[in-house]
């Protein structure tokens, strides 16, 4: 009975800090935001320029300063009117995928808990820097969501409620239509498009199941929960950048479905980057059994400075977010974590996972995709960023990683104004300099002593998020 009594509380609990988040963050889609027509724009390894005479706002700000209408007939007298490359960064932005707060997602182990409001943007955070690494795998850096603009189309302000209605009809169809448990193991089918059109959206649907808030989807909130448990995290803790990172390995590690196969992720070692561990990760057997390379997401936890961000950092970090193999940053200010995609002078451009949307049901057909694509971009001044963070690269090869490591060498040379660049690449592996002394994989055990030890000593370092 008391068992029971708690259990409604943690529910009473979770809707409480629903409510509470969504009106706290209820200005993330409704804010604007400023970008200078002077100066570039970069994304993610592509840059843009906006050639247009005084300042603009961008996305959803387009919308209600010109008053569109639904059906876009004004939309071509701003493209006349913005010239540059502005329709493109559009399309690119909204392309990413966007993953949140959620609430009323089916129960989480081991707790009361249907929402991850208040605790888990780091977790949310991490999971749009792995979105993005897959979908370079499978989509490449050149694809947008042919959709991504008609998305765009509708009024910033009224976005929430009309993406609730077509959430809550995929809640009813749900209900009613007869599942198939194979939905998250192979991609809905699409529209009549041609083969390639085809081909992407089945894997942009695909990307996006992965990441579904139900215990079977591969890199969604409840199985990076049960991974956490074993650096000691439980559901509701506040995880930090570099947790996150071993969180994500375990998951990519411990994936079933066979398209993952062919993709590993790498963890640097006290700001270290082994080659050769990196290496032998991409050439190691496939699930057939070939020997094959697999492409790899070097996630690199690192701090820039004390207390507070060293802004001798920022050309950097302004480096690394202009690398086309770039997945992005986790990282946030002190007490939020954002998503950082972007930069344009000193500020940088970010996702912010903080608003609460309703549960999406990844496992029908033909899910509405609205909800994971953000409508519009952030900024926020480089000198507010915490210090802890996470920066992820991506490569498809062997020697797409060995010239990343020299690229990015390079930059930390010359971005590095003391004796130590903030991280390294080191030729060999861990072990020929006694780092690891456990085993790389126990059978019994997702994490090594060695890991376990350099989880908690993260845990203690790094900032907690509210």
């Amino acid at each position: 009975m008391e068992a029971t009594g708690t259990d409604e509380v943690e529910k009473i609990k979770s809707k409480f800090m629903s409510a509470w988040h969504n009106m706290k963050y209820s200005w993330v889609l409704k804010t604007k935001t400023y970008f200078s027509r002077n100066s570039p724009v970069f994304l993610l390894g592509k840059c843009y320029h906006f050639k247009t005479e005084g300042e603009y706002r961008a996305l959803g700000s387009f919308l209600s300063r010109n008053k569109l209408s639904t059906d876009g007939s004004s939309f071509d007298k701003i493209s006349t009117e913005i010239s540059g490359n502005v329709e493109e960064f559009r399309k690119d932005f909204i392309s990413r995928i966007w993953l949140t707060y959620r609430e009323e997602f089916p129960q989480i182990k081991g707790s009361a808990l249907t929402t991850d409001c208040g605790w888990g943007c780091t977790l949310r955070t991490g999971q749009m820097l792995l979105a993005q690494g897959l979908m370079l795998h499978f989509l490449g850096r050149a694809w947008v969501w042919p959709e991504a603009l008609a998305m765009d189309g509708c009024d910033s302000e009224s976005w929430p409620s009309s993406t609730v209605r077509k959430l809550t009809a995929s809640l009813e169809a749900s209900l009613t239509a007869e599942r198939d448990p194979r939905l998250l193991a192979r991609p809905p089918a699409t529209r009549d498009w041609d083969g390639t059109e085809s081909r992407n959206e089945l894997y942009h649907r695909k990307i996006i199941s992965w990441f579904g808030d139900s215990p079977l989807a591969a890199f969604g909130l409840h199985q990076l929960i049960e991974y956490g448990k074993k650096s000691g995290k439980m559901a509701g803790d506040w995880y930090g950048p570099a947790v996150v990172a071993h969180i994500l390995r375990k998951a990519v590690e411990e994936a079933r479905d066979p398209e993952l196969q062919g993709v590993t992720v790498y963890v640097a070692q006290d700001c270290t980057v082994y080659s050769s561990d990196v290496i032998d990760r991409q050439c190691s057997f496939v699930a057939s059994g070939k020997a094959g390379t697999k492409a790899v997401i070097i996630l690199v936890p690192v701090r820039l400075g004390g207390e507070r961000t060293n802004t001798d950092y920022l050309e950097f970090v302004k480096g690394i977010l202009s690398l086309e193999y770039c997945v992005g940053i986790i990282g946030g200010r002190p007490k939020q974590s954002y998503y950082f995609a972007g930069f344009q002078d000193d500020s940088l451009i970010y996702m912010d996972p903080h608003y609460c949307q309703s549960f999406v049901d990844v496992s029908i057909k033909d899910f509405p995709l609205e909800s994971f694509h953000c409508p519009s971009p952030k900024k926020m001044s480089f000198k507010k960023m915490d210090p802890s963070c996470t920066i992820g690269f991506y490569c498809r090869t062997v020697q797409d990683f060995e010239k990343a490591s020299e690229e990015i060498t390079k930059m930390l040379k010359s971005s590095s104004k003391e004796k130590y660049p903030l991280f390294t690449f080191v030729k060999g592996h861990s072990r020929d300099y006694d780092f690891a002394s456990g085993p790389l994989h126990e059978e019994n055990d997702l994490f090594s002593e060695d890991e376990k030890k350099r989880l908690k000593r993260f845990s203690t370092e790094e900032f907690v998020l509210l």
